[in-house]
């Protein structure tokens, strides 16, 4: 009996520590059903069977933890350990977020990755000033605009009821004779149904998500940029995490940058269809309705070098070089 005992007793004083479970939540803005919280959820996937069950990673989509505008700072003061954030909506507090929301610098998917090459070593340093770290980004597909009326040039968006995200769609809105309202992800379908907002830009993916179709009919393909979603990490959450749980977030996050970026795509094709199948009109701009968006991407990239200064001056070279 004795014997039985101390076995027992050596079983569990050995499975002690592998049992020992650090847990982490992960908020993210967008529904279960998006590409980007699908693979958010391979992610923490893998990360849990990379390392035996050590570190569980818990993502709650749709802004159902904290929203949209409230990951980052969550992240930086630890309320949670890791979390997915837009970088364009935190523009104002350092331009380098919104590079990749300047209409028409980087308007395909491999100029976006040549942007975000250039535009990682900055933001890392940046976070890391923070607190913080980067694991990965992925990009959202191509922006068009949504609306109910017929374009053929910006001067037919004047009066629209603009749905703005971040600084740059905001301004966008401005610089057309637009009037922005702000709407979260979480809340277009809302706003949409009961006529806060009858415009907006954004990516198939969004109108997808949103049921778009049932409020609005046109979708004009501008290709105007692909704002990208990073998933952040608190700094001392990570360093606290042993060295062999470390690899595996960092191996994770690696695998999860390039399958997001074929999720992208792959979304960006199967929502346009979706849309059709739902009604939508997928239409080419008219080249007036071009030219005028290609001056407001002209003005704002102005504008933005003349607040990002030397440091959004030597990102764009840096981006055109590659």
């Amino acid at each position: 009996m004795k014997l039985k005992f101390a076995i027992t007793a050596a079983a569990l004083a050995l499975s002690g520590p592998a049992m020992a479970q650090t847990k982490w939540d992960l908020p993210a803005a967008y529904p279960a059903s998006n590409f980007h919280t699908e693979n958010l959820v391979q992610f923490a996937n893998d990360v849990e069977k990379a390392t035996g069950g050590k570190l569980k990673i818990t993502v709650h989509p749709n802004a159902s933890l904290f929203k949209a505008p409230e990951i980052k700072r969550a992240v930086q003061g630890g309320q949670a350990q890791i979390g997915e954030i837009l970088l364009v909506n935190y523009q104002n507090e350092w331009q380098i977020f919104g590079a990749d929301g300047i209409p028409f610098l980087a308007d395909s998917y491999d100029a976006s990755m040549k942007l975000w090459r250039a535009q990682k070593p900055v933001l890392e340093k940046k976070l890391g000033e923070q607190g913080m770290m980067v694991l990965f980004a992925v990009a959202w597909p191509p922006q068009g605009i949504y609306t109910k009326r017929q374009l053929n040039s910006a001067a037919d968006m004047k009066g629209l009821k603009w749905r703005a995200y971040s600084p740059a769609t905001a301004r966008i809105a401005e610089l057309v004779g637009a009037q922005p309202v702000t709407v979260q992800a979480a809340e277009l379908s809302q706003a949409l149904a009961t006529g806060v907002v009858d415009s907006y830009m954004s990516s198939g993916s969004t109108g997808y998500d949103s049921k778009t179709y049932e409020h609005i009919k046109n979708w004009y393909d501008t290709q105007a940029w692909l704002p990208k979603n990073a998933v952040i990490v608190n700094s001392a959450a990570f360093k606290g995490l042993d060295k062999p749980t470390q690899d595996a977030v960092l191996k994770a996050a690696a695998d999860a940058e390039k399958r997001g970026w074929e999720a992208s795509k792959k979304a960006n094709s199967d929502t346009l269809e979706k849309l059709k199948a739902n009604g939508m009109q997928i239409l080419t701009p008219p080249a007036q309705l071009k030219a005028d968006m290609k001056k407001v991407g002209d003005t704002m990239l102005k504008e933005w070098l003349e607040k990002a200064g030397p440091e959004g001056q030597q990102l764009v070279d840096a981006y055109r070089k590659l």
